[in-house]
């Protein structure tokens, strides 16, 4: 018996279901019982407490391990706008007005009223401005409206940014009277020689302008009255002159001792054109023939070109004395080789005749610095400039100038090529070689520019005009710095020349 009382006293002790009263309160209840009264106390008025409801749960964190945290600011969550009882008012009368019926008589009187406050303070309508609209094309200001800010926000480009060229001036450095000068398209009146002389023909007479001292000096006249000059021509030293005239007479004169050396008799007709190349002067007529002369034998007459069937009005030789270019009445350029020495000849053939032109040909260059392109301008029919290459005989480029052209000149110091045209601009042009786009236009005969020279340094030009005028223009300066580096390198190239022989 004694052992089945001591089983019941160890199944008593054992049993659980019973409270224990003298022992310790267990874990979890130690944190139900905190956590409820953590709840009820130290909850915060603006964050909601993160409370575990079930008992059977173990908490995330321990009681001993909690850190303190900055308490956050009360709403700061969001914002809470405060209006007065204005504001709200003012958005009760926009929002009923908006369901208004539109007084059509009140709007229009209203826009009336805004139009013409709009013109009295801006002095256009705004409403046909279209401020910041891109749409369209803008509008034009109203007739009369003169804009006050023009001059300070103009869109011209500033000086700064604009790329520095050359002062062409239009207006001529210097007119001299021509009075009596013969007014023919055909005749070759003016020359500009390597020593700063320049000669005119006025009628039967010749006048010699010294450019450099400015003094004028009469050379010849013609014996008989009915007689004229009609070509001129200096030689390459500057020191003799040709004289071609209309009784088929060429005359050769020294113009230092003021001289003539003699009158070479070979032409049926009158000579307008004459061209050097050292010791052979070439002279073309109104027959269409074109004499050779030697002026350093008695017998100076050497060869006859026969390519133009009328009257020759343009001759020049070439820079390097190998062509011969003619132009003629008949509208035909022709290239023609040098004479060889000591031969006789009235064969010659030309290495070249083009017909591209439709009209009288008489002005003719050759390129300074580019031997075989020789450059061609048409009369009143033609109106056109040809760029030519001798060696393959092809036209290079055409331009078509709208007037006449009388005469044309290389210009070498900016590689630019100057026509000089009659009817119907009565201009002198400078055109850009090769691209031929315009570069400057002087302006100022008053009638047909007859012919134009080229002065010694290629600085200046000299124009003659049916207007009795002759005007000097300074349109080909270059800069002194650029001019004196040019100089210093012929002068060593002339050195190292000298060092090779």
């Amino acid at each position: 018996m004694a052992q089945f009382g001591f089983e019941n006293d160890v199944h008593s002790i054992l049993k659980l279901d019973m409270p224990i009263t003298n022992a310790p309160m267990a874990r979890w209840q130690r944190k139900a019982s905190s956590s409820n009264t953590s709840s009820l106390s130290g909850l915060s008025p603006g964050k909601p407490a993160n409370v575990s409801l079930s008992s059977s749960k173990t908490p995330s964190k321990t009681p001993g391990k909690n850190k303190k945290q900055t308490p956050s600011k009360t709403g700061a969550d969001r914002f809470i706008p405060t209006r007065n009882s204005k504001q709200m008012d003012v958005a009760n009368f926009l929002l009923t007005k908006e369901n208004e019926p539109v007084d059509t008589n009140n709007a229009a009187g209203t826009s009336e009223n805004q139009k013409a406050w709009s013109l009295s303070l801006n002095g256009y309508n705004i409403e046909d401005a279209k401020i910041l609209h891109l749409g369209g094309k803008p509008l034009n200001a109203p007739e009369g409206y003169q804009n006050n800010l023009k001059v300070l926000y103009s869109q011209a480009t500033t000086p700064a940014s604009v790329k520095k060229t050359r002062y062409i001036s239009s207006v001529p450095d210097r007119i001299l009277d021509a009075p009596d000068i013969r007014n023919d398209f055909y005749l070759n009146l003016l020359d500009w020689n390597s020593r700063n002389v320049l000669a005119v023909a006025l009628h039967n007479t010749v006048y010699l302008w010294d450019a450099t001292q400015g003094d004028v000096a009469l050379l010849m006249k013609l014996e008989r009255e009915e007689d004229y000059i009609c070509s001129l021509s200096w030689t390459k030293e500057g020191s003799y002159l040709a004289i071609g005239t209309s009784d088929c007479k060429v005359q050769l004169w020294d113009v230092e001792n003021q001289k003539r050396l003699r009158s070479m008799a070979s032409h049926t007709a009158r000579v307008g054109s004459l061209s050097w190349n050292d010791h052979v002067l070439s002279s073309g007529s109104r027959s269409g023939h074109i004499h050779h002369h030697d002026v350093r034998v008695a017998e100076h007459h050497i060869a006859t070109l026969t390519g133009h069937s009328q009257e020759v009005c343009g001759l020049k030789w070439s820079p390097d004395g190998r062509y011969l270019a003619s132009g003629g009445n008949d509208n035909l350029v022709c290239v023609w080789p040098r004479v060889q020495e000591g031969s006789v000849s009235n064969n010659s053939q030309a290495v070249r005749c083009w017909s591209e032109h439709q009209g009288a040909v008489k002005a003719l260059a050759w390129c300074p610095w580019q031997p075989n392109i020789l450059a061609s301008g048409g009369g009143t029919s033609d109106r056109h400039i040809r760029i030519w290459n001798v060696n393959s005989g092809s036209c290079i480029s055409s331009l078509d100038t709208q007037s006449q052209i009388s005469s044309l000149v290389f210009a070498p110091n900016y590689k630019e090529l100057v026509s000089a045209h009659g009817y119907v601009h009565n201009n002198v042009v400078i055109w850009k070689y090769p691209s031929l786009t315009r570069v400057a236009e002087l302006v100022g005969h008053e009638d047909r520019v007859l012919s134009l020279t080229m002065s010694p340094d290629c600085s200046s030009i000299a124009t003659v005009a049916g207007d009795e005028t002759i005007r000097l223009w300074k349109s080909f300066e270059v800069d002194p710095l650029k001019k004196k580096a040019k100089e210093r390198m012929i002068k060593s190239t002339s050195v190292i020349q000298q060092s090779i022989r």
